[in-house]
């Protein structure tokens, strides 16, 4: 049947300019004479699905379709929380940074605080040299009232002396 369709095939290849689609039949001889070809056996008819077979591979797929979700929703929310993550890690690096400049000036104070109270003066210091400037002060007035007696002793002296000369002064 086949060999058939085959050779009236170019036969209707050649006649299709005609307007009108016609079916060629070829009833020669030699097509009649000719025998058909063995095709072979007819294949075995396939059986049906049965419900346990077809549940397991729909079990099968339908699990193997849910794992491959999970695991692209498992890999997603991996890469979110490895972004945070590492925003959260570039966060507390620079607080560490701004912790260790806050220390190092904290101790260059502690330094230089350390080098003024070694420097300075305590308050046994300050009292000893209240003291000595008391003492100081003292003298010093003892000296200035000594030194004012001392004036107004010349001054008495000076002031006896242009009286005798005075009296005893003529004008001429």
């Amino acid at each position: 049947m086949a060999s058939l369709a085959a050779r009236t095939l170019p036969i209707a290849r050649t006649h299709s300019v005609r307007a009108a689609p016609s079916r060629l039949l070829s009833t020669t001889r030699v097509v009649r004479q000719e025998a058909t070809p063995n095709l072979g056996s007819v294949p075995p008819a396939k059986k049906p699905v049965g419900a346990f077979r077809g549940g397991i591979v729909g079990f099968l797929f339908g699990f193997s379709l849910a794992s491959s979700l999970a695991a692209y929703h498992l890999l997603e929310e991996y890469k979110l929380a490895s972004a945070a993550l590492q925003a959260s890690v570039e966060e507390l690096q620079a607080s560490t940074q701004k912790v260790s400049a806050h220390v190092r000036r904290i101790e260059a104070v502690e330094k230089e605080l350390k080098a003024l109270s070694e420097t300075s003066a305590t308050k046994e210091d300050i009292s000893r040299v209240r003291a000595e400037m008391k003492k100081l002060y003292d003298g010093l007035h003892v000296e200035f009232l000594d030194l004012r007696a001392h004036v107004w002793g010349v001054q008495q002296d000076l002031h006896s002396l242009t009286k005798k000369e005075s009296s005893t002064v003529r004008l001429v």
